[in-house]
């Protein structure tokens, strides 16, 4: 569950690529130093909106800074989900968070994540396999993820797109808000 601060969130995580990601909110580099210094490192995240050039000389080399991408926001419709044949569609929920799958022959093709606080879904972790991409799976994972986070509550939505994710979204009547860039501590 995700921890707020002074700077923004962050959510604690035990996987081998990441420790923790820090959500700043705030556009200023006091709200990026905070955050340094609660990022758990290696393998920590800082996602900022602040200026990248600013936060990356702030941060230092040992932070590698991806180029900015997409901070989408939308209001959410119910619009019900629907999978091409040979496809199964399912919607699980664990401490709050919303799982969407879309398996293929016992394996997952598709799928994401959203959890609702105070009547904003945030989207996470939205994809689709590459041997079954250009047949609605992505639509039908987020159409999904929608329902459920009404259900929950849910009125407004915000995701971190990547640029190759971004036409499905807006295509969904999501808005691009801001470009965010995350930086990850290696070593």
């Amino acid at each position: 569950m995700p921890v707020e601060t002074a700077w923004g969130l962050r959510i604690d995580e035990v996987r081998p690529k990441t420790r923790s990601r820090c959500l700043v909110f705030g556009d200023d580099l006091d709200a990026v130093r905070g955050a340094s210094k609660e990022a758990t490192v290696p393998h920590g995240v800082i996602i900022v909106v602040a200026a990248e050039d600013a936060a990356a000389a702030l941060l230092g080399q040992a932070w590698q800074g991806t180029p900015p991408e997409p901070l989408m926001t939308t209001t959410l419709r119910r619009v019900a989900p629907s999978v091409p044949a040979g496809y199964d569609l399912s919607t699980t929920i664990d401490a709050g968070v919303i799982n969407v799958r879309v398996q293929s022959e016992g394996e997952v093709a598709a799928a994401g994540y959203i959890a609702v606080v105070d009547g904003v879904a945030v989207v996470d972790r939205v994809a689709t396999e590459p041997a079954h991409q250009r047949r609605g799976l992505g639509t039908a994972v987020m159409n999904a993820l929608t329902v459920a986070a009404m259900d929950q509550g849910g009125v407004t939505a915000v995701l971190h797109a990547t640029e190759e994710g971004r036409a499905l979204y807006e295509g969904l009547g999501w808005q691009l808000r801001a470009r965010i860039t995350s930086f990850t501590h290696e070593s």
